[in-house]
């Protein structure tokens, strides 16, 4: 654990986990519980998906090739990205989801599908949904629970709807 000190009734306070190393951070050291921390989409959800987008390239394959880099790779037409969702050394730095969010406007700039999944507040999906109508082209997958790579068991989701978004290539 990291500190950062302590507050004013003396109790030590943690870093947050922005502030932490990646190898310290709730990704690499997994659940609680468990210790599970590597999470495959469910079979059903990814059927779903692909019967739709007809996936052709995924930047955040299990198990992870070696030497693969997905953030910087070139995509494949229609992409599937289920990032990780804690923050991971790229290059000798520190990248989360921004990252990735970033790769996937570059790769949709050049005229490429992304579907990227992530967890996001429930109320984010409400207010996007009302301010950009049936047209929204990011969908609520409600509270996935995602399958351990370990065994495939399905853990107990993140607690957290899972934000499907969808980036078309301009015509």
């Amino acid at each position: 654990m990291t500190f950062l000190g302590t507050n004013l009734f003396g109790e030590a306070q943690q870093a947050h986990q922005s502030q932490l190393p990646p190898e310290a951070n709730k990704f690499h050291v997994g659940n609680g519980d468990d210790g599970k921390h590597y999470w495959l989409t469910p079979l059903a959800l990814y059927a779903d998906l692909d019967a739709e987008f007809h996936f052709d390239f995924d930047p955040c394959p299990f198990p992870l090739p070696e030497g693969f880099d997905g953030l910087t790779c070139e995509w494949g037409q229609s992409n599937y990205v289920n990032p990780p969702f804690g923050s991971i050394t790229h290059q000798g730095k520190k990248k989360g989801p921004t990252a990735w969010v970033r790769k996937a406007i570059e790769e949709c700039r050049k005229g490429k599908r992304v579907v990227l999944v992530y967890p996001v507040d429930k109320w984010v999906l409400m207010l996007m949904r009302e301010i950009l109508g049936d047209h929204a082209h990011v969908r609520n997958l409600g509270d996935v629970r995602w399958l351990a790579t370990e065994d495939g068991s399905a853990g107990k989701g993140t607690g957290r709807h899972i934000a499907c978004f969808i980036l078309e290539p301009s015509a």
